[in-house]
């Protein structure tokens, strides 16, 4: 009920729905993109340097880039973002070709794609709990991750229909127009605000935002830090599940892309249960649901690598996708409690900090996989849960407290008004 009461209100309806679009679109770039270089080029490396590549402007950007991301912290800026991303992905079908040429401009494509993605998800991040009461942060933060785990089941489940009726390639293209509606949904709440503040005074202040070094923000509040630091670790070891799960389940089940899609939908369906649990959850203790939620889908990954029967490897997928709601919309909603410039530092490096583990997990862990896709399960997960439980001893028994969190509230009611 939560959510519903939030789209009652135009902005956030309008924005939503253009990142449900957007998000969509991405998960048909991102399964296109894969299939188009390796039915082309018949080689695994490429494909993974295709991810390599749209990670790195992440990177690069989030740790000496700050500046320029911080440019971009309006609606209307991340309007000509998305105007941007949209002219890019239309142009790659036409631009396509099954050759090295064609390869090198799909990779330029991507790596383009990447350097405005790293401009526009920290600014997103960090305006969506404007739209709303500071004390409604949580509910609009679990929203906004909702996006993304419908688009994890529409999209597999979309690309059979699509592909009837188009070509991987023009995949790109469908992308395209999903940026050009996300831009037009950004435009409009930019003038909405702009008039709301009477003259754009929310447009400018987003523009004096300044972006500050990162690190001092992260030292003040060390449980913070802690917290980012774990994410970077868990991402890097869900490489296993990522790149090792096909090889599990043919290995230990005999199982092929049939049953691959059942563990995928668990993992989706476990997701969608979870999010108005994480999203409608009281107040106070974030760290530890934070790091229990880590703990708890460590545990269950590890698990999978050590049980016997298919469906008690289904259930555990389930498991996994119910907390990882709780791991998402738990940091975002506490980092959207601070103040616009701090919320942006903090969210650019939980950006930095997440691509470096998952570009670092897609490179190294594979060999882990190779060696053994059981090993690498039992490895992975007891990682992670062991990180999560020393991060939540060490904030609980050694780190200072915080610094109070600043809550911009007059700037989340100017934003909110209707």
């Amino acid at each position: 009920m939560g959510h519903l009461r939030l789209l009652r209100q135009r902005s956030v309806l309008v924005l939503w729905l253009a990142q449900s679009l957007s998000v969509l679109g991405d998960r048909l770039y991102a399964l296109a993109v894969m299939w188009v270089v390796y039915t082309s080029t018949g080689s695994a490396s490429l494909m993974g340097l295709v991810a390599v590549v749209e990670s790195v402007p992440y990177i690069l950007l989030g740790t000496a880039g700050r500046h320029v991301v911080a440019r971009f912290s309006t609606f209307g800026r991340l309007a000509w973002a998305d105007a941007g991303r949209a002219l890019v992905a239309v142009a790659l079908p036409f631009l396509w070709s099954p050759d090295s040429e064609g390869v090198a401009l799909l990779l330029l494509g991507v790596l383009l794609l990447g350097v405005l993605g790293a401009l526009f998800d920290p600014n997103l991040g960090a305006l969506v709990p404007d739209l709303v009461e500071p004390d409604r942060a949580q509910q609009v933060t679990g929203l906004f991750d909702l996006t993304g785990r419908i688009a994890r089941i529409a999209g597999p489940a979309s690309i059979g229909l699509l592909l009837l009726v188009v070509s991987e390639v023009q995949l790109f293209a469908l992308n395209g127009v999903t940026f050009a509606v996300s831009a037009v949904a950004l435009g409009w709440l930019a003038r909405r605000y702009a008039v709301a503040a009477g003259g754009a005074e929310v447009e400018r202040s987003g523009r004096k935002r300044e972006a500050g070094r990162a690190w001092p923000t992260v030292r003040a509040h060390p449980r913070v830090g802690l917290a980012i630091g774990l994410h970077g670790v868990a991402l890097f070891c869900s490489a296993v599940t990522a790149v090792g799960m096909p090889a599990l389940l043919a290995t230990r089940y005999g199982a092929g892309a049939a049953v691959y899609g059942l563990v995928t939908a668990a993992v989706g369906v476990g997701a969608l249960l979870g999010n108005p649990l994480a999203s409608n959850r009281r107040s106070g203790g974030w760290m530890g649901v934070y790091c229990g939620a880590w703990a708890v889908q460590g545990a269950a990954t590890a698990c999978m690598g050590l049980v016997l029967d298919l469906p008690v490897l289904l259930l555990l997928a389930l498991v996994t996708g119910l907390v990882t709601p709780a791991t998402s919309v738990t940091l975002r909603a506490h980092l959207g409690a601070f103040a616009p410039a701090e919320r942006l530092r903090l969210m650019s490096v939980d950006q930095t900090v997440i691509r470096a583990g998952g570009t670092a997990g897609m490179l190294l862990l594979p060999f882990l996989v190779d060696a053994s896709p059981r090993g690498a399960f039992v490895v992975g997960g007891l990682v992670v849960a062991g990180s999560a439980l020393g991060a939540l001893l060490v904030a609980s028994r050694a780190l200072r407290p915080d610094a109070a969190v600043p809550v911009a509230a007059a700037h989340g009611r100017a934003m909110a008004a209707e």
